[in-house]
């Protein structure tokens, strides 16, 4: 137990658990916590184009992170080798449940599978208008190394950042 758990708190961080099957309540989660984004991010998040059958696809081709608090969905993460680092994305703690270290412990979760294949670093991409999500991922070791932006656009839609694993 740490510092953040309460002691009637129980979080279980697994990966790409073999039972797991409640896609509809995974994508109510991610929806749930990615609902702040709309009006705030253009373009839209691309997790409007997803529906359950989207995301179990999603994790048969990546590595899943889900996150438990007493039994029940709190915290999801993708995860997918591309060239030297574990590029992360769909990363979503529940409303109400972040500051607990849900997304600190998936995050070493998918730490330890990146260095499992040799990988030298995890990268993600967070929308250029979610300054606090920057925050937090710099406070989980990340650094930003640019920025880029979806088709069409001219101006940066996204803040890229990195961060370099020790073996």
């Amino acid at each position: 137990m740490t510092s953040l758990d309460r002691p009637s708190e129980s979080i279980e961080v697994v990966a790409k658990p073999e039972d797991f099957d409640d896609w509809e309540g995974l994508l109510a989660l991610l929806r749930e916590s990615f609902a702040y984004m709309d009006g705030r991010i253009d373009p839209p998040s691309s997790l409007h184009a997803f529906d359950a059958a989207k995301l179990a696809a999603k994790a048969a081709q990546e590595q899943l992170v889900l996150a438990f608090l007493n039994g029940e969905l709190a915290g999801c993460l993708f995860a997918a080798a591309k060239g030297d680092a574990l590029y992360l994305g769909k990363i979503a703690v529940k409303p109400g449940l972040r500051g607990r270290g849900i997304a600190r412990r998936m995050f070493e979760m998918a730490e330890a599978y990146a260095k499992g294949l040799g990988l030298k670093a995890m990268e993600l991409q967070a929308r250029i208008e979610l300054t606090e999500n920057h925050r937090t991922f710099t406070a989980l070791g990340f650094v930003r190394t640019g920025e880029g932006r979806h088709p069409g656009y001219t101006r940066s839609t996204d803040v890229n950042f990195r961060k370099d694993l020790v073996s």
